[in-house]
């Protein structure tokens, strides 16, 4: 598994698993219920596309978002309701 830190990596990462599938662009679209248009720009790491279409690639190149390093939150090392600046 890679670390991707970049909407550049993350284009790069997305494209080679299309083509790792044998998948062309408007394939992928179709599978994913998203426009040709959404990925290219996703390719190419655009840094302002819609979050939600962004998960209907990866699930439909068959992958899951994984975050690491954060705190979770059952870990209770936040309080409730805590605010910055508060």
């Amino acid at each position: 598994m890679s670390s991707i830190r970049t909407t550049e990596q993350l284009g790069d990462a997305l494209r080679a698993a299309r083509k790792q599938l044998g998948l062309t662009q408007p394939q992928l679209a179709l599978a994913a219920g998203v426009g040709v248009r959404f990925i290219v720009d996703l390719e190419a790491g655009k840094p302002t596309l819609r979050l939600e279409n962004v998960l209907r690639v990866i699930d439909a190149l068959g992958g899951a978002l994984q975050i690491t390093g954060l705190l979770s939150s059952d870990s209770g090392n936040h309080p409730e309701g805590n605010q910055h600046g508060a």
